[in-house]
């Protein structure tokens, strides 16, 4: 089955934040760090890497987000 693709605006108000947030973190590689397509000059978003996006930055409590970053860092 196709996974449904999403444009930036989309994208970005499946997951609450600003769309220049996504266009942003595409560009610096920094933030969110969610990924995309390129289809030409077209950029969309599975909506399976936005669902993964948020299950893997759920946390039960600060503590664990700050695990989450150092884990990631190293």
């Amino acid at each position: 089955m196709v996974d449904k693709l999403l444009n930036t605006k989309q994208a970005s108000e499946y997951l609450g934040v600003n769309d220049k947030s996504l266009a942003n973190s595409r560009h610096t590689g920094r933030g969110l760090q969610v990924p995309y397509a390129k289809l030409g000059k077209v950029i969309r978003y599975r909506l399976s890497d936005l669902d993964d996006y948020i299950e893997n930055n759920t946390f039960n409590h600060t503590g664990e987000a700050k695990e989450a970053v150092n884990v990631k860092v190293k």
